[in-house]
């Protein structure tokens, strides 16, 4: 876990405010401060579920190196080189050869195993392929510590067959101890942003599973991950590298879901009674981040423009389109003015454009429920009304209130849909505009795939 102090945080809180305040060429400079301090104030203690090792030899694991290594295998003994679409009967004489010339340990076991596995994987057979994974990240372990990385393939591949299952919870586990070895064994670079990036992506998936007892806690640490791969990006290319946007927008849908959350005595809340300090920790750091949601939301946008902003030829719909979302984060926590001088902005980006008319028209001549964010996108897909789960009418004040909902199709009794109006009764949108004023939109007709 990643903790913050209360002092920290209120400077963050306060640099925050600032930039948000002064503008937007503060915004990614303070978001990777913050980033270097969460890094800086990690704990060594998160690795909370150290990997068993019971069952290593007692000197790999007491020396915490590598076995000294055999000679590498003559050609002869491994065999053809297998290529990716390697039959499982070829893998496993290669690997009968191994452990017949070498041992049960040969150093050379783990990738024959990686190319074992991965061929019962394309064959479906995922209980064997992790068997076959889990004793390639054994052998790993032996050869080249607890931590080497080695693993890493081995684990993303259990990981994959576990998923394939729907053995969510050993898929988590296992992705626990991947992070473990990614963090130890990786420097600084390509492979540890796309590691860190991989963990929000999990920690969103996990989250949206309920996985595990305190849900916020999957958020947090969403937002952590996305943060150190920016700040890693940043150190690495400067402050204007277009890789930096990929983790601003898992920022930015990190703070959607913060500030969505719903605590309650529930797994998906908070636990009442008897928490531990770090559970402790936990609930205190997060209502922090509830509490500078939206200056946070503000900060991940504005960097994402001025990125876009620094490159040689920016690109006024792109632009447009990130002031937009600017306009909508704003609205969506009830700041209509704020949201409409972004929208405006918006408009004034794209009026130099031959076909302005045609992009300020996919951008604000319909309704649209927010947030408009891929991943955090508050209805269903919409569907051809033949083949919909549902039909609704309904309503959009200027405001972005749906008013007259009503259903259209021949619903059934407990298929979900009066659960969609209730939710969809809750959703702001976006409304539409005529010239530069918002407008009200009556009987919109939508079709939605019910979940």
């Amino acid at each position: 876990m990643f903790f913050f102090g209360h002092t920290l945080e209120s400077a963050v809180t306060a640099s925050l405010t600032s930039a948000c305040r002064r503008g937007r060429t503060l915004a990614l400079s303070v978001l990777a401060a913050t980033t270097a301090l969460t890094v800086q104030a990690t704990p060594e203690s998160a690795d909370v579920h150290a990997d068993r090792v019971d069952d290593l030899p007692a000197a790999s694991v007491a020396a915490g190196s590598p076995t000294p290594a055999p000679a590498a295998p003559s050609a002869s003994t491994l065999g053809p080189m297998l290529p990716g679409g390697a039959t499982v009967d070829r893998v496993e004489r290669s690997i009968q050869r191994l452990e017949s010339d070498q041992g049960a340990y040969s150093p050379f076991l783990s990738e024959q195993l990686l190319s074992l596995a991965e061929s019962l994987q394309r064959d479906g057979r995922h209980q064997d392929a992790i068997k076959a994974y889990k004793r390639g990240s054994h052998l790993a372990r032996i050869n080249g510590g607890l931590y080497t990385s080695e693993q890493i393939p081995l684990l993303q591949g259990e990981i994959r067959s576990h998923l394939a299952l729907q053995n969510y919870e050993d898929a988590d586990e296992r992705q626990s101890y991947l992070y473990r070895v990614q963090k130890r064994s990786l420097d600084s670079g390509e492979l540890l942003v796309r590691s860190l990036m991989e963990q929000a992506r999990w920690h969103e998936r996990a989250y949206h599973l309920s996985l595990g007892e305190d849900a916020y806690v999957r958020l947090l640490n969403m937002w952590d991950m996305y943060r150190l791969a920016l700040s890693d990006i940043a150190m690495r290319q400067g402050d204007t590298s277009v890789e930096l946007l990929e983790p601003l927008n898992g920022m930015l849908r990190s703070q959607y879901m913060i500030s969505e959350h719903q605590m309650d005595s529930s797994g998906s809340g908070f636990n009442s009674g008897g928490s531990s300090l770090t559970q402790r920790q936990d609930q205190g750091r997060f209502w922090a981040y509830r509490a500078q949601a939206y200056d946070k939301g503000n900060a991940v946008i504005n960097a994402m423009y001025d990125v876009s902003a620094a490159q040689p030829e920016p690109d006024p719909v792109f632009q447009a389109q990130l002031l937009t979302r600017l306009g909508d984060w704003h609205l969506w926590h009830g700041q209509r003015q704020p949201a409409l001088a972004a929208y405006t902005e918006a408009r004034t980006e794209l009026a130099a454009l031959d076909d302005a008319q045609t992009h300020i028209a996919s951008l604000f001549g319909q309704p649209v429920a927010l947030p408009d964010l891929d991943g955090v996108r508050p209805l269903p897909a919409e569907a051809d009304p033949d083949n919909a789960g549902i039909v609704l009418e309904f309503g959009v004040t200027e405001r972005g209130k749906v008013v007259d909902l009503e259903r259209l199709d021949e619903h059934r009794s407990g298929d979900g849909g009066y659960r969609l109006m209730r939710r969809m009764r809750d959703v702001v949108f976006r409304p539409r505009f005529e010239e530069d004023a918002p407008v009200a939109t009556e009987q919109l007709v939508k079709a939605y795939v019910l979940p």
